[in-house]
Parts: structure tokens; sequence; C-alpha cells
């Protein structure tokens, strides 16, 4: 038998280990080459590692809603000729015989944007779980065999010699918290002996505070029927939204710039080139010129192009332009990147969005496309509103957020007109920009956009 033993792909972006979320495959099977098998769930997105070999496979190794570290085992197969007619290779060789004890080719990881995936229906455990499930167990009165955490809390367990099995679960689906850790950190207080019933002095009943950071438990009012609430687990691509969202807002100081571009002229250049973009089938919107305005910007203010990494302490300058494109799909938000923005011209710009686009609505978005941004751009289209105040996409330091355009009385050499005026509100990092910083930023911006034939002019 020749064994080959296939560990989870290195999927880029600082990702160390993923959650299973669902498997593909059972141990018998015979798959072929690039045939699914797990789908997993890292920050980033929701991905499907596809198979490297073709052969039968003989274990799986982690079952559903537990981690595995990158670089970790994750299948085993076997490669001799017993399998049923595994897959031939493009050369015409078969893949049967000795397998070489190497990682061989490396799986693919396709980003998977669907709100409900096999497997992810989380019910939380009962909290009435049988106090003998496992020994030392008799204190809580729980045990879960495999719970569910995130790694942080994890890591918090492992550092306090907390067993996360025994741990009560108090967060969304059934996790477990840093809160439910910490608390059965915390050493019981022995029972204070109890006196004779005729010597026990008259006292009033103690009321013990729930602790400083319990999680809130939602419950319906009184006489509410239970068939008028849904309970929806928090999982998946919205759980991660969830996660980011927060980490964003709690780290980075936001500051927020509110200004009126009149972008009349680019709407009229837009509308002369859009036919023969659309020539050669390309969907011209207004985007790829916002993209080409920003990197433009970006070159003279380069901190704005920049991160900060918290492990050196070092502000990350880049000198590279990915811009990501806030794009709205049916399991949240997702930020699809054009990669090298300022070395593609406005049409390959506009084709690359619609790639993106298309791609992330049809849930087929690949984990590459997600990653790497280095500022981003959302936009809330004809949705129509003031403005709003966008939350930076950690780790990056700034973020543009785009609004309907308007027809408003504006001033052209001393007369009213009527404008075609969009409204952009920047949000940025405080602890690394400037207030003058980011408003020079955005005025650069609104230059570009407000005399659209600089961007051609000054185009690298």
């Amino acid at each position: 038998m020749a064994r080959y033993e296939f560990k989870l792909p290195d999927i880029g972006e600082g990702v160390t280990e993923g959650e299973i979320v669902a498997w593909l495959v059972k141990p018998g099977d015979v798959v072929k080459e690039d045939q699914p098998m797990v789908e997993v769930m890292t920050d980033k997105a929701t991905v499907t590692i596809t198979s490297p070999k073709a052969g039968k496979i003989l274990e799986l190794r982690g079952n559903v809603g537990e981690l595995v570290q990158v670089h970790s085992v994750l299948v085993v197969y076997d490669l001799s000729g017993d399998a049923e007619a595994p897959a031939a290779k493009p050369n015409g060789q078969a893949t049967n015989g000795a397998a070489k004890k190497d990682d061989g080719p490396a799986a693919t990881a396709v980003g998977d944007i669907r709100e409900d995936l096999p497997g992810m229906r989380l019910v939380p455990p009962s909290p009435a779980a049988p106090a003998a499930a496992a020994a030392g167990t008799a204190t809580q009165g729980y045990f879960n065999e495999k719970p569910l955490a995130t790694p942080a809390t994890r890591k918090l367990a492992r550092d306090l010699g907390v067993d996360l099995r025994t741990v009560t679960p108090s967060g969304p689906g059934g996790r477990v918290t840093k809160d439910d850790v910490q608390k059965a950190n915390r050493p019981v207080e022995p029972a204070a002996p109890v006196a004779p019933a005729a010597e026990a002095p008259a006292a009033a009943p103690v009321v013990q505070a729930p602790p400083a950071h319990a999680p809130m438990r939602i419950v319906p009012p009184a006489g509410t029927q239970a068939t008028l609430e849904e309970r929806v687990p928090l999982k998946g691509v919205r759980k991660k939204i969830f996660e980011n969202m927060a980490r964003s807002k709690q780290t980075a100081a936001h500051f927020t710039f509110v200004e009126e571009c009149d972008v009349t002229a680019l709407k009229d250049l837009r509308a002369r080139l859009k036919p023969q973009a659309e020539a050669q089938g390309v969907k011209l919107s207004f985007l790829p010129f916002i993209v080409k305005a920003v990197v433009s910007a970006l070159k003279k203010h380069p901190t704005l192009n920049s991160a900060f990494d918290e492990a050196t302490q070092e502000i990350v300058l880049r000198k590279y332009f990915n811009i990501g494109i806030a794009a709205s799909t049916d399991a949240g938000l997702m930020v699809p990147v054009v990669k090298d923005a300022d070395r593609l011209s406005i049409l390959e710009i506009a084709r690359e969005v619609q790639r993106l686009g298309e791609s992330a609505k049809a849930g087929k978005v690949k984990i590459e496309d997600l990653q790497g941004s280095t500022f981003t751009i959302t936009s809330l289209g004809q949705t129509g509103g003031l403005f709003a105040t966008p939350i930076i996409n950690f780790p990056e330091v700034a973020i543009l957020g785009v609004h309907q355009m308007k027809q408003k009385p504006v001033v052209r050499d001393g007369q009213i007109v009527i404008g075609e005026v969009m409204l952009l509100s920047l949000s940025f990092d405080h602890r690394l920009i400037d207030g003058h910083v980011g408003a020079a930023f955005a005025y650069d911006v609104i230059g570009y956009l407000e005399n659209p034939d600089r961007l051609f002019l000054e185009m690298a």
C-alpha cells in the first residue's frame, strides 16, 4: 500500500488554522484529482479544499467543528493500484505505484460565500448534560466532547489549564467564550459549615451579582409565544464579518471626513467612453475612475496605503496598490481585490471589477481574490442616503465610502447651475493618520474626480 498524507495547505494572509465546516468525502471513497474534499472556514472566508491526487481515502483527520492547523495532516490516501480507476495525470501516466514521500502538489482553495453550508447548523449544547459524562466534571455537571471556540479562546484555555470540554458555553451557536473559560478557572469557594437549626441566626438572603462582562441573554417577554421568535446561529461568513468589524472598531481610532464632489465632468466622460467599452464586452461604471483617482492620491500620501504590524510595532508602507472593492452578496459583505491597480488602464480595471463582482455574487470567488488589499472602496450605489461612516477594513488605515449621485445647485464661475454631486465619506485610523493628512488625501481624490482628464494626463 502506498500511503500519502495530505496536509492542510497554507492559504495565505497569515492564516494559521481553520475550522472544518463539512466533509465532502468519507473513508473508502475513491477520489479524482481536483475533486472537492472538505470545506474549511478561516477568518478570511469559507474555502473548499480539493484533492491534490487521485486515490482511495483511508483516513480523515478532524471532525466537523474542530480546528486544524496549517501543514497538519488532513487526509490519508492509498495511492496504490487498488483504487478503482483513479484519474490519469495530464501526461498520460497513471497514479498507481509508490508515491514520493513529500507534500505533493498543492491543493486548491476556492473561496465560498454561501450563507448556509452543510454541517453548519450548530445547536447549543444543553446545559443539562450528564454530570458523569467524563471524569472531573462533577463540579460543573457539563461535558461536550467537541466544544466550539475561537482560536484565542482555545489558547486562553491552554494557558490556564482549563479543559474546554467541561466549560458550559454561553456564546452564539454554543461557542465557549473567553469569559466562560475565565469563569471556569475561578476556584470554587468551599461551602460554609451549616449550623444546627436551633442556633442559626436570621439572615437576609444573599443576591450574587452577575459577572461584569457576562454575555447578554435575550429572553422573550412574559407571555410571548415561542413561535414569534426565530434563532439563527452566528456562523460562516456572517460570523467572520461580525468578528472583523468588531476588531476594526475596537482597534482603530476611527475619524470620518465628509465632503461633496461635483462629478458632472466625470459623468460626461463616462458617457462618451461607455459605448467603446461595451464594444469590447466591458461594463464601464464610475468605479474604475474612482479606483484610479484613489491610486493617484495614495501615491501622494503613502501613509494612507500603509498598515500597522502589531507584532513588531512597525508602520508598513506598501509600495503596491491593491484596491479592495466591497461587494454585497447573499452571504454578506465581501471585499474582492483589484491587484496592482496602478498598472492597469481604466478599461482593464473595469474588466477586473466586472469579473470579481460576478464571481462574488455567484459564490465562486477564489481565496486569492479576497487577499492582499491595501485600501478599500465601499459604495452604497443607488441605495441613497446622505452619507455614512464606513468601518476600516482591518489592518488597513483608511477606507473611502462613495454615495449616490444627485442633482444639486453648484456654483461655477460665479453662476448657480445644476450639477451632479456625490458625497464622499472617508474614515481614517487616527492613530496613524493625522486630520490634515486625511483631509488633503480626500481633496486630492475629489480633484481627480472633478477633473477626470488629469487621470489620463498623470497616468504612469
